[in-house]
């Protein structure tokens, strides 16, 4: 396996520009010769799949959702970054870019931050046009507000249900172009296997979620943007049926896997409350913006935070990072709440909780001004927790949230299989060892609007590709591989259930690969993960049939793949002897607590290669240089 970035040569600021024009063009004519799979409806997937229509290839788009507005994009709630500098506060593309790298804590390439940050300026323009109801000043121009890792105002929203709003806008062009024909659209259809014909991606293989059926689909090139594998980890802030079967799939099958240990644990969720709970809460990280983050000074503290006085409050976050206070970057800020509760200091029944207190915002701005910027924030956890925060502090905790890491790609978003494109959170591109918050959304429309239109065009213009079928032997012996899969996971009749599978494998996860990792407990969750697997492939109960609607075979095959997928993730976890971002080893830290990196061994991406179930993968190193923002210890304080 060979790793060529495609990092086009020149100045970073004109990288982009040459490239496009030096990739070769399909002529208009041509396009519609061409057929291309897209995987996924959200941001990424969503914008891709209606861009290249709108550009004149045929699209085949797959969702496994009943619609394709369902997906999980639409859960963000914060807001998207981009330098338009609408504030005058000394933002720049510039900026955007070095605060980007800086926060992904050196694990990133230069040159794909800087072309995000490029690319951000156009995204807005894009969803303005398609009427996204950004919110606006007064007098009728854009919004900003902060968000972590950033001392500008650069975050456009929409309340705080900005995903929804951009996913609605990627969906009314998604629509149009399914109307048009440009877009053949598969609902309630989950992408089971990749198929490879000489070596390149020309299909998938999918299954019915209505009646069971398994079928071949046949394209020229195949993008997947099916999101991350943040619920390896059980209890996160995803979607339920969020998964990371077809990226694992393609792994399986010869696409690198990029530092998978690069997970983001969120600051600001609602706190686990008890045994019974199938996933977690998010609460926007725009909340910061005017929320105070405390805790009791004194351990075991169990008054009612308003009986608590201010002098006996530990604003933690203001006192140990002024420059940035509230708004650090989420690892830095979960960290910081996970140190303050191991010392007793935690709040609620569990002590796993800090309060997010608004008291000093609603006597600075008045209650309808904070109302008008998180109403619906506010709603949704008084709904949960039956507690106003309008009139008490939120009790919030570090979630599994983002993961950073994905399927290795070029600059062109390809992966090591020649045709197989990876877009949004499925890839492991533009973020590092950290996402700031509200880059996330940016990336996503900006790899479907602006980057996949271009690189996929030179794939297809490059590639020489024989016409193909869904009856050639590749196809055939793909169906036949997923149907054996079905039938053994029905065929076990076992006595556990998947869900205790899967909250067994997220407690190991989560003790010993979460937020803090160090090699006695990476190697113990070695030793546990396989005799977990080897047990679910013996007692997993898996009722009913495949011929039918049947939600317990879905989560077994899903459940299958993360128990595979969860030690790739420790492997890495354990090889990377450093602390960078979400990644924080506890034998590798400053002495003020902080991340220590290895600049000199571990500069690199980690992408690792399949070898069989059980088996040790191969690990393959794309050096990372940093020429226009120098290595450094990154400071927030």
């Amino acid at each position: 396996m060979e790793l060529r970035s495609r990092i086009p040569s020149g100045p970073i600021e004109q990288k982009w520009d040459k490239h496009r024009f030096e990739m070769k063009l399909v002529n208009p004519a041509n396009k519609r010769k061409f057929t291309v799979i897209v995987v996924g409806t959200g941001l990424a997937g969503g914008s891709a799949a209606a861009t290249l229509s709108e550009l004149g290839y045929n699209v085949l788009c797959f969702s496994f959702h009943d619609s394709p507005r369902r997906a999980h994009s639409i859960a963000a709630q914060g807001g998207i970054n981009a330098a338009k500098n609408y504030q005058n506060d000394g933002d720049s593309i510039y900026r955007l870019f070095y605060d980007t790298v800086k926060g992904g804590d050196f694990r990133a390439r230069e040159g794909n931050v800087y072309r995000l940050a490029q690319i951000s300026v156009n995204i807005i323009d894009q969803c303005v046009a398609q009427g996204v109801p950004f919110a606006r000043e007064y007098g009728g121009l854009l919004a900003n507000r902060s968000f972590g890792g950033a001392q500008v105002s650069r975050t456009f929203y929409a309340r705080g249900q900005t995903g929804q709003q951009l996913l609605l806008g990627a969906y009314q062009a998604l629509e149009k172009e399914i109307s048009r024909g440009g877009v053949r659209m598969f609902t309630h259809t989950e992408v089971l296997d990749i198929v490879l014909v000489d070596g390149k991606a020309r299909g998938i293989v999918t299954r019915d979620l209505r009646s069971g059926a398994i079928e071949a689909h046949a394209a020229d090139a195949v993008v997947l943007a099916t999101g991350g594998y943040a619920n390896a980890f059980y209890l996160s802030t995803n979607a339920k049926n969020s998964n990371a079967t077809a990226i694992w799939r393609a792994h399986k099958r010869g696409a690198a896997f990029a530092n998978p240990c690069f997970t983001q644990i969120h600051p600001t969720c609602i706190p686990v409350s008890g045994d019974y709970q199938s996933k977690l809460t998010l609460m926007s990280e725009s909340l910061r913006n005017d929320g105070r983050v405390w805790v009791p000074k004194k351990p075991g503290d169990k008054r009612r935070p308003n009986e608590i006085p201010e002098a006996e409050r530990d604003y933690y976050l203001e006192r140990k990072y002024p420059s940035f206070g509230n708004l650090s970057p989420r690892d830095i800020a979960s960290r910081a709440a996970k140190e303050v509760c191991d010392e007793g200091r935690g709040v609620g029944e569990t002590g796993r909780g800090v309060y997010l207190d608004f008291a000093d915002a609603i006597h600075r701005l008045g209650m309808q001004k904070i109302r008008e910027r998180y109403g619906n924030l506010f709603e949704m956890y008084q709904r949960i927790t039956d507690e106003n925060p309008y009139e008490v502090p939120m009790r919030i905790y570090p979630a599994a949230h983002y993961t950073m890491g994905g399927l290795w790609v070029d600059y062109n978003l390809m992966s090591t299989i020649p045709g197989l494109h990876v877009l949004g959170e499925a890839n492991f591109s533009d973020h590092g060892a950290n996402r700031l918050g509200a880059s996330a959304l940016m990336q996503g429309l900006a790899d479907g609007y602006f980057i996949i239109p271009y690189t996929i065009g030179d794939y297809l213009a490059s590639a020489k590709l024989a016409p193909v079928s869904a009856d050639r032997p590749e196809f055939r012996d793909a169906v036949a591989g997923v149907t054996q899969t079905e039938h053994r996971l029905l065929g076990v009749k076992g006595k556990r259930t998947v869900d205790s599978f899967h909250r067994e494998l997220g407690t190991i996860l989560w003790e010993d690969c979460g937020m803090a990792r160090n090699a006695t407990g990476l190697r113990r969750a070695l030793g546990r993960i396989p005799e977990l697997r080897e047990e679910f492939w013996r007692n997993v109960t898996v009722p009913g049939t495949g011929a039918e609607l049947n939600q317990s075979l879905e989560k077994a095959g899903r459940v299958a793949d993360f128990l595979e997928f969860a030690e790739l993730m420790c492997i890495d976890a354990l090889h990377r002897e450093e602390s960078c971002g979400g990644h924080f080893r506890e034998e590798f830290q400053t002495p003020d607590g902080e991340a220590q990196r290895d600049d000199a061994r571990f500069a690199y991406a980690a992408a690792w290669e399949f070898c069989g179930v059980g088996n040790s993968p191969v690990l393959h190193k794309e050096p990372l240089a940093f020429e226009y923002v120098p290595l450094s210890q990154r400071s927030y304080k």
